[in-house]
């Protein structure tokens, strides 16, 4: 049996329960927290309000930092190409319905994210040097040690796996440009080197501060392309909703996906692109300087609505411009929609904003990896796993595509299946902890 095989048989067998373990644990705490998400709305408001009256020169601990500031260091790892590529995969591998399964979980999804951002605030320590580490790695032992010795193990691998994706992604898009996949992959080894030798650390600097500028650019270009019918984007709402509960097309013909097809790539991708069920972005979070736990958890769930904004319109133009039902699957459908559709320069515009994204995604993805492998081992090997980020990052460029989706799909169930069943654990043992003013 070929790896693929055995990867497309293990997600095949683990789709139902671990659909349902996800989905259900979102449910349950929503339940749990009396619907946080609906009532904490305007005290979301007032911890904005109260961050932008408080003074940036206020005096803190030097190894924590501001709310907002851990609050948008967090969302640079979530807000990014998953955003832009990955409801266009979950819309192929579900159909159409897949996209309301999408945005069904980052409703109950959000109250996943408060409860790992509040146990993760709960349950830091401080490091004899003063450094503070906070995240399931912290509150799973309350549970059992072994379960946060588990989850620094596989969440190092994840985040090397996210890195090779993303060169994955950058590479697939180039090579529709006449561009060798190799030179992708070798470019982006190099750069990774030169990164971690320390030599250039601006380049993160200043890819961060494009970012923004590109992403403005990219909601521009899809707005462009959407309202110019807005009888197409009603009828692919339509098409959305009608499918969410039933057979339909995808795969480039109508082959009928079931219903749990459509729920689990829309769930699947739905913490792909939040990381809500994953507890990665809590790790920034914890390191906040807040005194309620809860707060920084109310900050991290209401960050949430920004991925349901841009996921929607991506999925949108997937759908309005037909390219998820042209060809194989690949991870190029915003990028054909653009090519095709944008105005001058509009594909250019999203090819630069890709490489930005996946620039300093990679530069994060293997920071914190380092982080969680340093832990793990005691601060032993560091150089070994970051030559194992390198070679990643280059084999992950000349990749199957379908291959490195389904080994994703293994790791995401491994690492957010304990952390979820951890969550509701806690969710009842140490219930104060999500109590919210």
């Amino acid at each position: 049996m070929a790896l693929i095989d055995f990867f497309k048989w293990f997600n095949e067998i683990t789709a139902l329960p671990a659909t349902v373990i996800f989905f259900g644990v979102a449910v349950l705490l929503t339940l749990k927290t009396r619907f946080v998400q609906l009532r904490s709305f305007r005290y979301f408001l007032q911890l904005l309000r109260k961050g932008f009256q408080e003074s940036d020169t206020k005096e803190q601990d030097v190894k924590t930092i501001n709310p907002f500031h851990a609050l948008f260091t967090a969302m640079a790892s979530t807000i990014g190409m998953g955003n832009l590529v990955v409801p266009a995969v979950a819309i192929y591998s579900g159909g159409p319905g897949a996209l309301f399964w999408l945005l069904i979980y980052i409703f109950f999804g959000c109250v996943t994210k408060f409860a790992e951002v509040s146990y993760a605030v709960e349950s830091r320590v401080k490091m004899d040097d003063g450094t503070v580490i906070g995240g399931p790695m912290q509150y799973l032992k309350y549970i059992a040690s072994w379960l946060g010795g588990w989850y620094m193990f596989v969440i190092a691998f994840l985040y090397m796996s996210w890195s090779a994706l993303q060169a994955n992604t950058l590479a697939l898009i180039c090579f529709q440009e006449g561009i060798s996949k190799i030179y992708i992959g070798i470019a982006l080894s190099l750069l990774m080197i030169f990164v971690l030798r320390g030599g250039a650390r601006r380049v993160g600097v200043i890819a961060s501060k494009l970012v923004p500028i590109m992403f403005t650019l990219y909601v521009v270009f899809a707005m462009f392309i959407l309202l110019r019918d807005i009888s197409a984007v009603y009828q692919a709402f339509s098409l959305i909703f009608t499918s969410a509960f039933s057979s339909t097309a995808a795969l480039g013909g109508y082959v009928g996906v079931a219903l749990l097809q459509a729920m689990r790539s829309g769930i699947y991708r739905g913490i792909f692109i939040t990381e809500a069920g994953i507890g990665t972005s809590s790790i920034a979070h914890a390191i906040a300087d807040t005194k309620k736990p809860s707060d920084q958890g109310v900050l991290a769930m209401y960050s949430m609505m920004s991925d349901a904004f841009l996921s929607t319109i991506s999925g949108l133009l997937v759908l309005v411009t037909g390219v998820w039902m042209q060809g194989n699957f690949r991870s190029t459908f915003i990028y054909e929609a653009f090519k095709m559709h944008a105005p001058a320069a509009g594909d250019i515009i999203l090819l630069i904003t890709i490489s930005l994204f996946v620039l300093t995604t990679v530069i994060g993805n293997t920071f914190n990896g380092k982080q969680s492998f340093a832990l793990l081992t005691h601060n032993k090997y560091i150089s070994v796993y970051l030559s194992m980020s390198v070679v990643a990052i280059f084999v992950g460029a000349l990749a199957d595509v379908e291959f490195m989706w389904a080994y994703l799909d293994v790791l995401l169930t491994l690492i957010a299946i304990p952390n979820v069943l951890g969550l509701l654990y806690l969710a009842f043992k140490k219930p104060k902890v999500l109590e919210v003013n």
